[in-house]
C-alpha cells in the first residue's frame, strides 16, 4: 500500500502530480483558505472583548451623566440588552460557520495523526466553534449583572 504523495514531495522526485493547480498556485489556495480560518478564530472572543467594555463604560458613563435624580436604569438595560442579542446573534453565526467548517459528522474521522491539510482546516474549525461557544458564555455572563441591577444608587 503506497502513501499519496504531497505536491512539495511529488515535485521535488521530479514526479510531477496531475493537478490543475500549479505549486505555488495550490499553496497559495490553501493559504488563503487557513487566513481565513485563523482570522474566523479570533473574531467571537472579539466581540466578547467589545461587548464587555461597551456595556460596562456604557453603563458606567450612563450612572454617572446621564441617568435622573432617580438613578432610572431602564433605558440603559435597553440599550445592553439590544447590544447583548446582536453580540450572541454574531458569535452563533460565527459558531455555526465553524460548526460547517469542522464537518464532524460528514468526516467520520475524529483522530488525525498527519498534518494534512484538510485535517488542518477541520481543526480550525473545531478551534473556532469552542471559542464562540466559550464567548457566547461569556456575553451572557457580562450581561447579567447589568441587566439585573435596578438603580444606579
Amino acid at each position: 500500500m503506497t502513501r499519496p504523495v504531497s505536491n512539495r514531495a511529488a515535485t521535488r522526485s521530479g514526479n510531477r502530480p496531475a493537478s490543475r493547480f500549479s505549486d505555488g498556485e495550490a499553496d497559495r489556495r490553501e493559504f488563503s483558505e487557513e487566513r481565513a480560518s485563523l482570522w474566523r478564530i479570533t473574531l467571537a472572543p472579539s466581540i466578547w472583548a467589545v461587548h464587555f467594555a461597551a456595556s460596562y463604560g456604557f453603563a458606567a458613563i450612563w450612572c454617572a451623566r446621564l441617568a435622573d435624580g432617580l438613578g432610572d436604569t431602564a433605558p440603559m438595560r435597553l440599550w445592553i440588552g439590544a447590544g447583548t442579542a446582536l453580540a450572541a446573534g454574531l458569535i452563533l453565526w460565527l459558531g455555526w460557520q465553524a460548526w460547517v467548517q469542522w464537518n464532524l459528522k460528514g468526516q467520520g474521522q475524529h483522530v488525525h495523526d498527519r498534518a494534512r491539510p484538510g485535517d488542518r482546516h477541520r481543526f480550525l474549525g473545531h478551534a473556532a466553534f469552542l471559542l464562540a461557544l466559550v464567548s457566547l458564555i461569556g456575553v451572557v455572563y457580562t450581561s447579567l449583572p447589568v441587566l439585573l441591577i435596578e438603580t444606579c444608587v
